[in-house]
């Protein structure tokens, strides 16, 4: 593997887009404990180290000898390269096609349902067919005004079927795209630095950072530029980089910023952790979370320690060593986890180690920066940022949904009263910063503020996430965004809590709403109620824990007809979040 060292400013001054902004070190308390060690070597034999992929004409494909077993995503790769779509232009000539001419022939019918996923084009066949979900890389969640009014005028056009939302990875998707449109919104992509590629499939997905990074007051460092650097890493300046377009299964990537974990690293497939060694700056490394139907885990160290200008050769030799060794048979055990657990997290790591540009890669620092027992704090509302004199806004998206005239007043807000930024966060959320103290109570009284997307919304709003469900996806088993709303509001209106439940809400297994991470999770099913009619229903989630303490919840109840849902929360919320029924706080008083 070739060197990557890149070289960073100390922490205490990375740059930032406006130098306004300047960035201040916080002091972090460093933990007690060193890392846990890492598990014994498995016995593995020297032929299962064999690569497993080789390159051709510039694109890694999967060797003969490993071919049998592979599951059909495996097949429709080595029929056809998927990148080749983007990198020699293949869209232009699947767009001209009419899509039912398309499903006519397997080839073109997987460029539509598989291959175009490489571009972040996602087909929604069963729900809203000849219609495209497009998902795009925000590393960090930073968006522009400019971005944001070019995705408005993209999702106007297509009327009712057209929205967006804000993701669980810190992203933009859009609904309602057409493919005869891609080309020419793939080129105006350039135009706003906008890049929907590699966002989908057997890729790495958007990288999450601190939504705050740069305007925190208590940052431990400032990871956009981090972020900044996988994402173009990652993608070859959105070029496409083959390299890593042929992974087993998805990847996910996190730079720790902050003591809050707004990140969760613990369902990330590499997560930084910021650390010093011997006064140098640097990071730990977890690796290993994931979600699945099947399987969930929590990341585990690595024992590994990395300087903070070397986190591209890192990123690279784990990349390689999942993109070699990893399985490619069941889709339900191919996730890097799975590879972990076969080689032993030892054997693993010597993987990793030979592909670092100096076959190298130091122990894990027992000088972890992030502070085990901070308190997470809550963004919504004004804030004071670290450059005296300006403020940033969090305000609550009501599960991530959008329609265009949002957005354009977004980037009018941004503009107006900010910088012409927006920090799209990981619980569907979006913050405006750089907003000097004498416009805050301006912005405050804007009407999209007052009458739609609260900076101080409802306590039980404040946690609430939903996927896509049954409305777009295929996958989804139930509806899940309004359910999600309206089992809030009705639940809020029988009890009292003082403190923010965070709920989320997924449409099936695949749980892309993160149920394992909440305090109460959702995750949608079939079920029969008490006449026996089949009615859409949920399986109950309890006990997800975020922050240094982080643990995933466990199922509580299986299969709850959804119109079972509110009395089921009012009781847990009583008996294990302290709420208090309305009724009874009026007799109280």
């Amino acid at each position: 593997m070739s060197s990557l060292h890149v070289k960073f400013l100390a922490p205490s001054i990375l740059p930032i887009s406006n130098n306004k902004f300047k960035n201040v070190r916080a002091h972090a308390t460093p933990p007690q404990t060193a890392p846990p060690p890492p598990s014994a070597a498995v016995a593995v034999d020297a032929e299962r180290l064999e690569p497993r992929v080789e390159e051709k004409d510039g694109f890694f494909v999967l060797k003969e000898k490993f071919r049998q077993g592979i599951n059909p995503q495996e097949k429709a790769k080595i029929e056809k390269e998927p990148m080749k779509l983007f990198m020699e232009n293949g869209i232009e000539e699947l767009s001209k096609i009419p899509i039912e001419d398309l499903d006519k022939s397997k080839l073109t019918k997987d460029d539509v349902d598989v291959r175009l996923k490489w571009l972040g084009l996602f087909h929604r066949r069963k729900h809203h067919y000849g219609r495209f979900m497009m998902r795009f890389k925000l590393p960090n969640g930073v968006t522009t005004s400019d971005q944001t009014r070019y995705l408005a005028s993209v999702i106007r056009k297509y009327g009712k079927d057209g929205c967006a939302d804000v993701t669980t990875r810190q992203n933009w998707q859009i609904r309602g795209v057409v493919l005869a449109d891609v080309p020419d919104i793939l080129k105006r992509f350039d135009e706003v630095g906008l890049t929907s590629l590699q966002s989908g499939m057997d890729n790495v997905r958007n990288p999450v950072g601190n939504p705050l990074a740069g305007i925190d007051p208590h940052e431990i460092v400032d990871t956009r530029p981090y972020n900044n650097l996988l994402s173009q890493y990652i993608t070859a300046n959105s070029r496409g980089n083959p390299s890593f377009t042929n992974l087993p299964r998805k990847w996910n990537v996190c730079v720790i910023g902050s003591h809050d974990l707004y990140e969760h690293p613990h369902i990330n497939d590499l997560a930084y952790m910021p650390a010093t060694k011997d006064g140098r700056f640097g990071f730990n490394l977890l690796v290993g979370g994931f979600f699945s139907p099947k399987r969930c885990a929590e990341a585990i160290p690595l024992d590994a320690w990395v300087p903070g200008d070397d986190i591209l050769p890192a990123c690279g030799a784990i990349l390689e060593t999942f993109r070699d060794l990893g399985t490619r048979g069941n889709r339900q055990k191919t996730r890097m986890m799975w590879l972990i657990d076969e080689l032993g997290i030892e054997k693993f790591r010597e993987e990793v180690a030979k592909r670092m540009p100096e076959a190298n890669l130091e122990r894990a620092s027992s000088e972890d920066l992030v502070d085990s027992q901070w308190e997470r704090r809550d963004y919504f509302g004004a804030h004071p940022q670290k450059q005296e004199g300006y403020s940033f806004v969090g305000i609550h998206i009501p599960v991530g949904r959008v329609q265009a005239d949002d957005m354009d007043e977004l980037a009018r807000l941004a503009d107006t009263y900010g910088s012409g930024e927006l920090r799209l966060t990981v619980e569907q959320n979006i913050i405006i910063p750089n907003i000097p103290d004498s416009k805050v109570e301006a912005l405050l009284k804007e009407p999209l503020l007052t009458e739609k997307f609260s900076p101080e919304p409802p306590i039980l709003m404040k946690g609430l996430v939903a996927c896509t469900g049954n409305q777009f996806c295929g996958q989804a088993i139930i509806e899940t965004k309004a359910r999600a709303l309206k089992v809030t509001e009705e639940v809020g209106r029988l009890v009292s809590v003082s403190k923010p439940v965070r709920m989320h809400w997924t449409g099936c297994p695949n749980t892309c709403g993160q149920v394992q991470v909440a305090d109460i999770g959702f995750m949608g099913c079939m079920t029969r109620d008490g006449s026996g009619k089949v009615v859409e229903g949920a399986d109950v989630f309890l006990g997800g824990r975020i922050g240094s303490d982080s643990h995933l919840g466990d199922v509580y109840k299986k299969a709850v007809p959804c119109d079972q849902l509110v009395p089921l929360v009012v009781d847990l919320l009583v008996q294990k979040f302290g709420a208090v029924l309305r009724e009874r706080e009026e007799t109280e008083d």
